[in-house]
């Protein structure tokens, strides 16, 4: 058997994202974009798994040279073009691969495995985004090893220090001489304790300051799981990890108004999910993009994600979760004006609710409370019209919120204050605003910041009266974000 071994490094040369790629995806998010590659594939009889992770990692440039089943599908799709008229790298610069002459076809993809040109299969993507027949290592030795540092570096702790600090990936000459090495227990446990700092920080702070900084995280877990484990429990911990990963970042991108990026990297986790046959992270991906349904304006998708939630939950016997995926599906009926169905699955949450927690409750759940239940409830009511029973619950929501939800505080907040202003009640929302306006200087979340401002317009005809004005000058004179 031939041997492998880990090409030399070249130190300091980072990826050159991939601008003309970007600009052909144009308007598309990337699991849009992806979906239409998986079609253009279906036209020609290829198999590609191409996703939303798939193509951020080709307009990184991370992915210097598509395989030979992807190069098909991208010439299909646009006809008259080289590769690199799509800004990739020509096959004779990849680095460590023996390239075909120029102008070679593509060679047809053979019923076997093994690969037709005696080169050695680069290192599968978590779920196959990588054809099985590919020929060509799209990863960079040296890049992998700098990212697997950002974990293996000090473990958990050191991932947890400095508001993910240590995610600056500066590739320096004695790092990428090491050789790789496989994941183990503890590259797991920083993966885990990555996602914990991340919602911990969120619970407090909000997502808009986290969200950039949340991106590094993610690319190196799945550079983990590219690198692969060699104990099966390891691999689960590592793919569970990184869904988790997936969707926190993708909760960051979603309260920061970044909907294409939320659905994107929901997308992957219940992709990390299905693989893997994870139902707990199966359950969470489908929670949260019920919940980016019902924000972004498609209330009937909002209601099938969560009873899709709510299948894949039924079995882990964690009534908690029950409660919260029936108060997805309860926003997703509010959304569509069904006041039975939304006071259908009410009724259910509460009985979930009621019967307690559980040892088998999700850990990432630690958010669930009376509070929630009480703030969920609220947009409800608040989404069929019914002001003075939406503004009952949000008040008592930020009654029960516990001080280090910071964030949730200032939500539940900024609800009352937009239930009372639409209810007629102009003088007491202005000063549930002006209580939300006190947790700004801690608090960074578009969402809130977004209430808000509608609030602000609901109160604008009731601007004479004293209260109602300062704080609309006081909202006024909020720094504006970028």
């Amino acid at each position: 058997m031939a041997s492998s071994t880990v090409p030399p490094s070249r130190p300091g040369r980072p990826p050159r994202p991939n601008l003309v790629f970007r600009r052909l995806r144009g308007a598309r998010s990337p699991a849009e974009f992806a979906a239409a590659v998986r079609r253009a594939a279906r036209e020609i009889g290829e198999r590609v798994s191409c996703d939303a992770r798939y193509v951020h990692r080709v307009e990184a440039g991370e992915i210097r040279c598509p395989n030979y089943a992807y190069e098909r599908v991208f010439l299909h799709m646009f006809p008259g073009r080289t590769l690199t008229d799509l800004g990739f790298a020509p096959r004779s610069s990849v680095r460590g691969r023996r390239a075909r002459a120029a102008g070679d076809i593509p060679p047809a993809r053979s019923g076997e495995p093994a690969d037709a040109t005696g080169e050695t299969s680069g290192t599968y993507e978590p779920y196959e985004t990588q054809d099985r027949y590919d020929t060509y290592d799209t990863h960079d030795h040296e890049e992998s090893d700098v990212l697997r540092r950002a974990f293996m570096t000090g473990g958990g702790a050191t991932v947890a220090t400095a508001s993910l600090g240590p995610y600056a990936f500066a590739p320096d000459a004695s790092a990428a001489q090491r050789a790789v090495r496989r994941p183990g227990a503890s590259e797991a446990g920083a993966l885990e304790e990555a996602v914990r700092r991340i919602r911990l920080l969120d619970d407090r702070h909000g997502a808009d300051g986290l969200y950039r900084r949340a991106a590094d995280p993610l690319r190196a877990a799945y550079a983990l799981l590219d690198a692969g484990a060699t104990r099966q429990r390891t691999a689960d911990r590592l793919y569970s990890g990184a869904g988790e990963l997936a969707i926190s970042v993708g909760w960051l991108a979603h309260d920061s108004g970044r909907f294409d990026d939320a659905r994107s990297h929901y997308a992957e986790a219940l992709a990390t999910a299905r693989v893997t046959g994870d139902t707990g992270l199966e359950a969470h991906a489908f929670c949260n993009t019920a919940f980016l349904a019902r924000d972004t304006g498609r209330p009937r998708e909002a209601v099938r994600a969560a009873q899709a939630a709510q299948r894949a939950a039924r079995p882990l016997g964690s009534p908690r979760l029950m409660s919260l995926l029936a108060l997805r599906e309860a926003g997703g009926w509010a959304g569509l004006a069904d006041r039975t169905g939304c006071a259908q699955a009410l009724a259910r949450a509460q009985a979930y609710f009621e019967r307690g927690p559980a040892e088998a409750d999700p850990e990432w759940m630690s958010f669930y409370g009376e509070a929630e239940l009480e703030g969920l409830e609220a947009q409800c009511w608040s989404a069929l019209g019914d002001w003075p029973r939406a503004a009952r619950h949000a008040r008592r929501a930020a009654e029960l919120q516990d001080p280090h939800f910071t964030r949730n505080i200032a939500l539940y907040t900024a609800e009352l204050a937009d239930d009372l202003a639409r209810g007629g009640r102009p003088d007491e929302a202005a000063r549930a605003g002006m209580r939300v306006l006190d947790l700004l200087s801690d608090v960074q979340s578009s969402r809130v910041r977004t209430m808000l401002a509608g609030t602000c317009r609901v109160l604008l005809p009731h601007r004479h009266a004293s209260d109602v004005s300062a704080f609309l000058d006081r909202h006024a004179a909020l720094p504006r974000t970028v």
